[in-house]
């Protein structure tokens, strides 16, 4: 009783000192108020960031589980599930980088032969043969054939042109040029194909290019060798070969039983009353022409 009468005779101050003993439960209260408001902004703060940032689903169910925890006890005490949650949450942030870094080189690895196959792989064209390029002895070209059999042939290293069969006619300056043109004329005036009249078309062609200035008047082929000598001053040329006479002159074959065959000598063939490539087979009874 003595000490407490001591300790209520404080003077002044004592009515004080029972003030803050009775506020204690107050800023107590204040106080869990202002921690848990602080856990519950940090939780939804968590609970709004990307799910790129806070990791995988796991550990944001692991923390939500200890704010909810921290949040529903005032006491700062964790229990023993909040510690697996967390020792787990911790486990897999640390395992994920490392399972990146694994899975790239493999990729890599097997991106590796896809380049190195189409390096390798040249474009080729469809069903072509593959040829060889190397020549065996400087005279055997060498190739493969679609079947795939090895066959060569022989390197031609000398060209020789298609020989002239029928040799074109030649212009002589000395003939009369007017001959050149009645050659052009009966060339244009003939038929594909014989009609008996070839002494007729010749004599229309000489008359019409102004080689001669009258009409010969013999029917037969084989008087149009006298009558051009005689009457047109034409001359019997040293020839013997048809394919040999210049382009204009008059050829005359027959003998003194048959109707004979005129024609004249154009550059590349014979004409009459029709266009030929080749000679008359009748004997030739000369080549005229006018100088």
């Amino acid at each position: 009783m003595i000490f407490i009468e001591k300790k209520a005779c404080h003077g002044l101050r004592f009515p004080a000192y029972l003030a803050l003993v009775r506020r204690r439960p107050f800023f107590l209260a204040l106080a869990t108020a202002l921690v848990s408001v602080t856990f519950s902004a940090g939780a939804r703060a968590q609970g709004l960031a990307p799910a790129s940032l806070g990791g995988d689903s796991r550990s944001d169910e692991a923390t939500n589980d200890v704010v909810q925890v921290i949040t529903a006890k005032t006491a700062p005490t964790i229990s023993k599930r909040t510690r697996k949650l967390l020792t787990e949450s911790v486990r897999t942030s640390a395992e994920k980088p490392v399972r990146v870094v694994a899975q790239k080189p493999t990729q890599a690895v097997e991106k590796a032969p896809s380049r190195a196959t189409f390096a390798m792989e040249p474009v080729r064209p469809m069903n072509q043969p593959t040829v060889n390029q190397t020549v065996q002895h400087g005279s055997r070209f060498s190739f493969s054939s679609p079947q795939g059999k090895k066959e060569s042939v022989p390197v031609i290293s000398d060209y020789y042109p298609k020989r002239i069969v029928y040799p074109l006619a030649k212009v002589d300056r000395r003939i009369d040029n007017r001959l050149v043109q009645a050659a052009t004329l009966a060339q244009e005036r003939a038929h594909a194909h014989s009609r008996s009249r070839c002494w007729h078309y010749v004599k229309d062609a000489l008359l019409a290019s102004g080689v001669i200035d009258s009409r010969p008047k013999t029917d037969l082929a084989r008087d149009a060798a006298s009558e051009l000598v005689n009457n047109y001053g034409f001359k019997k040329l040293s020839i013997t070969d048809p394919f040999a006479a210049p382009v204009g002159s008059v050829l005359v074959y027959g003998t003194a039983r048959s109707v004979g065959h005129v024609e004249i000598r154009t550059k590349d063939g014979f004409v009459s009353d029709f266009r030929s490539q080749i000679p008359s087979r009748r004997p030739l009874m000369g080549v005229y022409a006018k100088l």
